[in-house]
């Protein structure tokens, strides 16, 4: 499911996008926080926060999601992680 003329885009209601499909593969603490991500057709991909289901979905290709990967494995990110 996309808008009506079937453009996926930045910031779209994570709701528009469906249901089905979302994966929870990070959880925070407290549980039920998470990052929940989804494959889209087109080979993007979607990410949402599970707390707000139908808020933006922030909407990646798959070389952004991989640069990303790629810099948390080298520790790029861990400045994000300090309270």
């Amino acid at each position: 499911m996309t808008t009506t003329d079937g453009h996926v885009y930045n910031g779209m209601p994570a709701s528009d996008l469906g249901e089905q499909g979302w994966e929870s593969p990070w959880s925070g603490p407290n549980g039920g926080q998470c990052v929940q991500t989804k494959q889209l057709a087109n080979g993007r991909v979607a990410v949402r926060q599970s707390t707000d289901p139908t808020g933006p979905a922030l909407i990646y290709t798959s070389a952004e999601i991989a640069a990303f990967v790629a810099g948390v494995k080298r520790g790029e990110a861990d400045h994000l992680t300090l309270g």
